[in-house]
């Protein structure tokens, strides 16, 4: 049996660099919110996983219903503000820092270093 060889393609494949944030790219409204959202919110999953916290567990600690906690360890932060996700960042044993300083352009910028 002969196996065909596959004819090259000369079609381009597009490619378009990205800024680092994928709600940017994605052009969702308050894409650096949702960056720092989606930032804090992987801390709060690290935080409970590394503890071996339950679902339960965890939403005893946090405060909030179990399907609240299922959401967070999905990577969706839903309605819960950055405020709140800093507030659960505490719960959890975390000391978190804000910092304001002038910004380099005319338009500051938000986000999280962990």
């Amino acid at each position: 049996m002969k196996t065909k060889t596959p004819k090259p393609t000369s079609s381009r494949v597009r490619v378009t660099e990205s800024s680092a944030n994928v709600f940017a790219d994605l052009g969702l409204p308050n894409p650096e919110m949702e960056l720092v959202k989606a930032r804090l919110t992987l801390q709060i999953y690290r935080i409970v996983r590394e503890r071996g916290l339950t679902q339960v567990q965890a939403a005893k600690v946090l405060g909030i219903k179990q399907p609240h906690v299922s959401l967070l360890m999905r990577n969706r932060s839903g309605s819960f503000s950055a405020g709140r996700l800093l507030e659960f960042l505490t719960a959890l044993g975390r000391d978190v820092e804000i910092t304001v300083r002038p910004a380099r352009k005319e338009h500051g910028e938000m986000s999280v270093r962990l």
